[in-house]
């Protein structure tokens, strides 16, 4: 549990602070009560995928690499938000089920973002399975969805 919380947080922070080193990081990670070690750091930050590029100010930031695929599929997100009908609990697993036909770019949406919680989706043409990592909770994997798919819940609560 503690693990997860880590890597959304350091998520968070990448995405939306401009983290130039990890010190800063591990500041900004006490700030929010959360306490690793430098090689815990190192170690979440790889499984992450995040790395650091050229801030264009003769220093380095930290960059998440699925933000990029996020934001070139802004437009796939507005589409696939209205295709949902439902998210199940089933026996350790998720249950998307949308519009008909709306399966598979649901599913290819979800999988772009490359989230840790995630280990793939399975489509059908109105059903998805979402499959978590081990040690994934179906309410963390609720929290990656509500992450990647901002009203997800909210728009279901409506039907």
């Amino acid at each position: 549990m503690q693990k997860t919380k880590r890597l959304l947080a350091i998520e968070r922070l990448v995405v939306e602070d401009d983290i130039s080193s990890h010190e800063v990081l591990m500041k900004r990670l006490r700030s929010r009560g959360i306490q690793c070690t430098q090689a815990t750091l190192s170690r979440d930050l790889r499984q992450l995928g995040i790395g650091r590029i050229p801030d264009g100010r003769g220093g380095y930031r930290y960059t998440f690499p699925g933000i990029e695929r996020i934001h070139t599929g802004g437009t796939i997100k507005l589409q696939v938000l209205p295709a949902i009908n439902d998210v199940v609990d089933a026996k350790g697993l998720l249950v998307i089920r949308t519009l008909p036909g709306n399966a598979s770019n649901t599913a290819l949406y979800i999988d772009s973002t490359a989230r840790y919680e995630i280990a793939g989706t399975i489509a059908g043409d109105d059903t998805i399975l979402v499959i978590p990592r081990d040690g994934i909770t179906n309410t963390q994997v609720h929290n990656c969805l509500e992450v990647i798919l901002p009203g997800l819940h909210e728009q279901i609560k409506k039907r």
